[in-house]
């Protein structure tokens, strides 16, 4: 048998050697830049100058569980929220398929035109199976995601309330530190949201159906009683004369309502997105309402009534987290379930031992 040459052999045992080096190179830079933290103050100062990118990123580091990027977030709220405050935020809800996205891209073109930044924070419901979402906004707004002086961000719901990202808030708060004078919070629509969303916004715009069975679900009280105004979307062609009886149907029924406190009258428009109709009509509402109810104080104290409720919510969410992760509740809950189980206590009395048990650790 032939033995390779001196020159093959040296060839051959620098040739793989050399490969493995790279590639192994390459694998050790990828995973330190994965480990390698973000400068929290670098993102805060591009942030304040207005960098979609630093937004993305905070937000990002916001929406994450894990403990590093919480304190960073913390870090990056607090240097974010003198700067914050000094916009107009705008709650969008509906049933699904009554056209949120298309109106958003619509409505938020036109603020454009009128020299606004625009923020998009959309939240897309999360599977309770597989916990993923979908998060196609960006895909169904493909106009306005070309804009430079928008900012579109789809979050997905989790197990949150009513399927708001549990991070909305703070979102907000980044957005208006980077710029953005209208904030548009979307909502899934799917029940519970509407109350969420209206604890963070300052003008809260239903978006409604004609001629598909909506009118009599939107006069139930509730979703009615928290909206400034509503908006009959998809009014164009053969639904004309459907929307139009709509609109007189949700007057009649607003008027049965008590006055907000406000000082606010709502009123019900018709639109049609996709034809860019009502659209001006809907802005100059909203301005409407702003400037009544900062004349009035309003405006000022519903956004102190929110951040009160935001400061009790975040304490009912800590308590909570501290109470399921300490270990000894986790084997004393185990312990509870077990004696419930077995029929030997109640799940009230166990609620009160384990909540004792709590206080004293």
């Amino acid at each position: 048998m032939k033995k390779p040459s001196k020159k093959s052999a040296i060839s051959q045992s620098h040739s793989i050697p050399a490969s493995a080096n790279v590639s192994i190179s390459a694998a050790e830079k990828i995973k330190s830049l994965r480990k390698k933290k973000q400068d929290h103050t670098k993102i805060l100062d591009r942030l304040l100058q207005g960098s979609q990118t630093a937004l993305g990123q905070a937000i990002t580091l916001v929406e994450s569980n894990n403990p590093t990027h919480h304190e960073q977030a913390s870090a990056i709220i607090e240097g974010a929220i003198a700067s914050a405050g000094k916009s107009i935020r705008i709650g969008i809800t509906g049933v699904p398929g009554v056209g949120k996205s298309t109106f958003i891209e619509s409505f938020g073109s036109h603020l454009l035109k009128l020299g606004k930044k625009v923020a998009v924070l959309a939240v897309d419901p999360s599977s309770s199976i597989s916990k993923g979402s979908i998060l196609g906004d960006k895909t169904r707004m493909e106009n306005l995601v070309r804009e430079d002086m928008a900012f579109i961000r789809p979050s997905p719901s989790g197990d949150s309330l009513g399927g708001v990202a549990r991070k909305t808030r703070e979102s907000i708060m980044l957005c208006e530190a980077a710029g953005f004078d209208v904030i548009l919070i979307e909502t899934v629509g799917v029940g519970q949201s509407e109350t969420t969303v209206h604890s963070m916004c300052d003008f809260f715009l239903l978006l409604k159906l004609a001629g598909a069975g909506d009118e009599l679900q939107g006069i139930k009280r509730g979703i009615m009683e928290m909206a400034d105004a509503i908006v009959i979307n998809k009014a164009d062609g053969e639904n004309i004369k459907a929307a139009n009886t709509a609109k007189l149907d949700f007057k009649r029924a607003l008027h049965l309502y008590p006055t907000k406190e406000s000082g606010w009258m709502p009123e019900v428009l018709l639109s049609s997105a996709l034809y860019n109709e009502g659209i001006p009509e809907i802005w100059n509402l909203i301005r409407s309402f702003e400037r009544k109810t900062l004349e009035n104080g309003y405006f000022e104290e519903n956004r102190k009534q929110q951040s009160k409720f935001w400061l009790l919510q975040s304490i009912n969410d800590q308590l909570k987290q501290s109470f399921y992760q300490n270990p000894e509740i986790k084997t004393a809950l185990e312990e509870q379930l077990q004696a419930i189980f077995d029929k030997k206590t109640s799940p009230f009395i166990a609620a009160k031992q384990l909540l004792e048990k709590y206080s004293k650790l």
